[in-house]
């Protein structure tokens, strides 16, 4: 068994994103002959029409290569911050990291956050520059940069080519060379029999739920040997089922009967309900180990905190079960989400859902959209609030709608996150000037490379959360000409000046509409949603108050002119007491609609995004 696994090397694909790790591993595969040429396409790990459109990795994605008569299990991860929970797992199941940097941009603020995600883990680092076919390829000022973050030798670090295949052989061979065969869990009196056979472990890094299969879980086996037919068990859940097939991935699944000790494949685990399988749990048989009792648990991953929360209702109320059903099953592969059930007077009935970034939220609407056919309404979205209220309840405040009146609030804090920007040194007073727009404390400086103009800095700063939810991205792109890169992690709570900011139509509350903004930002953002809502109401039969509210207080107002009926047009003579008569019956009628009609005035759907985007 030592032997076996001696003859494998798991890895992981570690860069920043867009710096070649999908286009690297198309070589691998294609060098190693895992796919066939004639079966050969760009980025063949990543499955989802969206992560093509896009040019990135959203999921992560193992596959099994054979070379040089070693068993190679390559994890392709993601390169974006939203998705570095899928990064953390996949360096649980590995113990080598090929470490990639993109030789015309260097060391950009992802590549340090995921190289410090793998020297947790105490990976083997294989430095990599990648791109040098590139004419703006400079490759001694990258390995310069690498150097001087890892201490490692020039030398040591490997130049590559994904898109022409250079340096790839030799990428692998330093993976069998440097990287280590497989760990073992260790813990070995909780584990052996009494016929001195360890208890089979895997620990499940992902999970995916087919139609027909049911739930398929993708594991990395610490302990023994998993084969088809034998009985299983959950530790976390107690959930127990059987293995109906089990195998490796060639990137699709390739049935084996059997996977060992050291391995990376699929187990199909027949489980119906996508609750039963959950990320981090272990695997084991169930067995009777001769009153040993259950083998102990592998180290699972931490329980991961969703950083926006924002409401997502079907357009057509009779698609809440589909929704409800569909989320379910994203949620079996996306273990950084959560939802829980939410009704709206406008709306109906939806889902409060928790994110880890804008993007996380873009790409699972967009999945929503495309894989169930859904028609979807997405509120504003914002952070969670802890409030300390009068009586000395704390509570957790993911919506506007649940943030109590300011009469019984004793305190209220805020997320604030750790933030990295790498830039050139020419851009640093445009992202310094934005960053303290946006409530940044600085912290401190480093530089990353020297003794050129063209050097770049690490900036490091504590911001708020919600000054850079919606558009910091493209604000710090378009202030550095698109060559700032920026990393974030959550810090602290910390005591905020933030008010429930209401949204009136014709003197009714709309709830969708509600949103919690900074006291000094309130008549600004007011104002911008009163005008947005003036353009795109259609006019009533009635003049219609808009009008942006914090509590009693009016802030901001505009009036929709009511729609002009001409109700003298079939007169054709008489005296003017005749036309009065019409005009004043016409002005009775319009105050009795204007009483009876409150809150009746319907919000078209484009509004709601044309306010999202503001």
């Amino acid at each position: 068994m030592i032997e076996e696994m001696n003859q494998i090397r798991n890895f992981a694909i570690l860069a920043h994103i867009d710096h070649g790790k999908s286009t690297l591993a198309d070589r691998m595969l294609e060098i190693t002959g895992t796919v066939e040429k004639r079966k050969m396409k760009e980025q063949i790990l990543d499955g989802m029409d969206i992560e093509r459109e896009r040019g990135i990795t959203i999921k992560l994605q193992p596959v099994t290569m054979k070379y040089r008569g070693y068993q190679l299990n390559l994890i392709d991860t993601p390169g974006h911050v939203d998705f570095s929970y899928e990064v953390s797992r996949s360096l649980a199941a590995v113990e080598t990291a090929v470490l990639l940097v993109d030789c015309t941009q260097g060391i950009q603020a992802q590549t340090l956050a995921n190289l410090y995600l793998a020297l947790e883990q105490d990976l083997t680092i294989i430095p990599v520059v990648n791109k040098i076919d590139l004419p703006a390829a400079d490759i001694v000022k990258t390995k310069k940069e690498i150097v001087e973050l890892l201490g490692c030798r020039e030398e040591e670090i490997i130049a590559a080519s994904g898109k022409t295949g250079a340096g790839v052989i030799e990428i692998l061979d330093a993976v069998i060379a440097a990287g280590n065969p497989p760990r073992e869990a260790g813990d070995v009196d909780d584990t052996v029999g009494s016929a001195g056979q360890s208890a089979p472990r895997a620990l499940i890094f992902d999970s995916k739920y087919d139609v027909y299969r049911g739930v398929v879980a993708y594991v990395r086996i610490f302990d023994g040997a998993f084969q088809k037919g034998d009985k299983i068990k959950l530790l976390a859940t107690g959930a127990a089922s059987e293995i109906l097939d089990c195998g490796i991935f060639k990137p699709d699944y390739l049935s084996t009967g059997i996977l060992r000790a050291g391995e990376i494949g699929y187990l199909v685990t027949g489980f119906k309900t996508v609750g039963d399988c959950r990320v981090g749990d272990t695997v084991t048989t169930a067995i009777d180990r001769d009153g040993l009792g259950a083998p102990a648990a592998l180290a699972g991953y931490k329980e991961v905190k969703p950083m926006v929360f924002a409401s997502i209702f079907p357009r057509e109320g009779n698609d809440f079960k589909e929704l409800r059903d569909a989320m379910d099953k994203l949620k079996l592969n996306d273990a950084a989400l959560f939802y829980e059930p939410e009704r709206s007077d406008a709306l109906g009935f939806g889902f409060r859902c928790g994110f880890l970034g804008l993007l996380h939220l873009e790409v699972f609407q967009e999945r929503l959209r495309r894989e169930y056919n859904l028609d979807l309404i997405v509120t504003m979205p914002s952070v969670a609030y802890k409030v300390l209220k009068s009586n000395g309840e704390e509570i957790i405040v993911r919506s506007p709608q649940r943030l109590p009146d300011p009469t019984q609030i004793s305190s209220l804090e805020e997320p604030w996150v750790k933030l990295d920007i790498i830039t050139p040194k020419n851009y640093l007073g445009n992202v310094i000037n934005l960053t303290q727009e946006k409530r940044g404390i600085y912290k401190n400086t480093e530089y990353i490379s020297t003794g050129s103009d063209e050097s770049r800095v690490l900036l490091h700063y504590e911001i708020p959360l919600a000054a850079i939810l919606t558009d910091f991205y493209d604000k710090i792109k378009g202030v550095s000409a698109g060559y700032a890169s920026i990393n974030y992690e959550y810090l602290d709570y910390r005591s905020a000046d933030v008010v429930k900011l209401d949204i009136l139509v014709a003197e009714e509350p709309v709830e969708a509409l509600a949103t919690i903004v900074y006291r000094d930002d309130a008549y600004r953002e007011g104002r911008k949603i009163v005008d947005i809502l003036k353009d795109n109401l259609e006019k009533q039969m009635f003049a219609v108050k808009i009008q942006a509210a914090i509590g009693a207080k009016i802030i901001a107002s505009e009036k929709l002119s009511a729609m002009r009926k001409d109700v003298t047009a079939k007169l054709y003579g008489g005296d003017v007491t005749r036309k009065r008569k019409l005009l004043e019956k016409q002005k009775k009628g319009k105050k009795k609609m204007m009483a009876a009609g409150k809150g009746s005035v319907d919000i078209p759907a484009d509004a709601f995004v044309k306010i999202l985007k503001r």
